[in-house]
């Protein structure tokens, strides 16, 4: 009897597995994959948004090499797969988008892939993504897009309604907004007004890794940036929704942000209005060099801002500019941590094992909080750590350039009150 009920579990068993395996081979055969090229021959298509409305979900799309003049919008999960960068281009002048991938009409947008196009000439955004989940945009070149800008007086007419933010540049060549969980890694984003941006203008931004990009020549803002801006629903009272556990990773962000006089920082990350929350991110490992603003840049601008335990960890800072305005710095800065003559304390922040050179300050801190600056090697122009503000800092463990410390010949120095920086470290970390 008991080799009978093991018998009849084992088969119950086996039937179970089996119901899984079919399961899933119906679902991989169902899963198509479509193709496109500028002729529309071989049973192909001729248009990319004409293959994405007759995909399936989870579908693969092959876009051949050649020119699509195309605003690709992508509302469902699939994957949009092109032949490489530069063989494979989508020039979307005189539209708004070249691809959108849109959760905002489409909600729990989720697992959309972009991979393996040139992104051109947009009026707004090379690559845009709303409210969705889950999405890889990697291997692309988005180049000269933010065409609606108007230099002369640096707005950018006929932004998108959900766009309440931007009227500076035009979006920017990859925009995130309201994205959770998604991937951007090796693109190559330049000559547009900015380069990468991670926003809450639609919904909570959080959870994104931006990695081993390369973000140049971006004139009109930064190269990486995540800002916290007022909803596009209510943008005059509403709460902002918050850019968080986002991990800014292994990047070349240079030569941004150089046009009137300073416009960008390599990474800035920023809150704007009251409410604003651009928190818990991490910015490691990245190159970030002769950028208009400082190599990292963090500002806070008014009171009831949350701008607090971002951790600056890893990065190969040169050459940058001097801060501006309310967040001013007393020369080429490296790193920023500001609150201005008005903003909030900005608490928790973390900063170590950075390698700064050639700038006039390495780390500027105006902040009532106190801010943790450790195992770093700064090896500026003069000043090591400038306390602007009137919170401590604790500089404990940097290495200064030479062995005596700061002050030192050959030696980097502090400026202002409250920097605490004994003992220092006596070799290069």
């Amino acid at each position: 009897m008991h080799g009978q009920r093991h018998a009849t579990a084992q088969a119950a068993l086996f039937g179970f597995v089996l119901l899984i395996v079919v399961g899933t081979s119906l679902t991989t055969a169902l899963a198509a994959t479509i193709c496109v090229n500028p002729g529309g021959t071989s049973g192909c298509f001729s248009k990319i948004d004409d293959a994405v409305a007759a995909a399936a979900r989870n579908d693969t799309i092959q876009v051949a090499a050649g020119l699509y003049a195309e605003d690709v919008v992508i509302g469902k999960p699939l994957s949009l797969v092109g032949a490489g960068q530069g063989a494979t281009i989508i020039n979307a002048k005189g539209l708004a988008n070249g691809i959108y991938i849109d959760g905002l009409d489409n909600p729990g947008l989720s697992n959309v892939t972009v991979i393996g196009f040139t992104v051109v000439n947009a009026n707004f955004e090379g690559i845009l993504v709303t409210n969705a989940s889950n999405v890889t945009i990697a291997s692309n070149r988005v180049v000269s897009n933010d065409q609606s800008l108007n230099i002369s007086s640096a707005t950018c007419p006929g932004i998108p309604s959900f766009e309440t933010g931007e009227d500076f540049d035009c979006g920017e060549g990859v925009h995130l907004l309201g994205a959770q969980y998604a991937t951007v890694s090796n693109n190559v984003v330049s000559d547009n007004s900015g380069g990468i941006l991670l926003s809450d203008d639609t919904g909570r931004t959080h959870h994104n890794v931006i990695t081993r990009n390369t973000v140049t020549d971006n004139p009109y803002d930064c190269g990486i940036t995540l800002a916290s801006h007022p909803p596009a629903s209510n943008p005059a009272s509403g709460k902002p929704l918050g850019v968080f556990a986002n991990t800014i990773s292994d990047n070349f962000s240079s030569s941004n942000g150089l046009a009137v006089g300073g416009a960008g920082a390599g990474v800035g990350l920023f809150t704007s209005v009251p409410g604003a929350a651009t928190y818990s991110n991490v910015v490691i490992h990245n190159k970030l060099t002769n950028n208009g603003l400082p190599g990292v840049a963090m500002h806070s601008h008014t009171p009831n801002q949350n701008l607090s335990n971002n951790v600056i960890v890893g990065n190969t800072i040169s050459g940058n500019g001097a801060d501006t305005d309310d967040t001013v710095t007393p020369g080429p800065t490296g790193i920023n941590v500001n609150n201005g003559f008005g903003g909030s304390p900005v608490a928790g922040t973390v900063i170590s094992q950075n390698i700064i050179t050639n700038e006039a300050v390495d780390i500027a801190v105006r902040t009532r909080a106190s801010v943790n600056i450790n195992l770093n090697n700064l090896l500026g122009r003069g000043i090591g750590v400038d306390n602007l503000g009137t919170g401590p800092v604790q500089a404990v463990e940097n290495w200064w350039g030479c062995a005596g410390g700061p002050g030192s010949k050959g030696c980097t120095t502090t400026g202002g009150p409250k920097v605490a920086f004994t003992p220092w470290l006596t070799a290069p970390f």
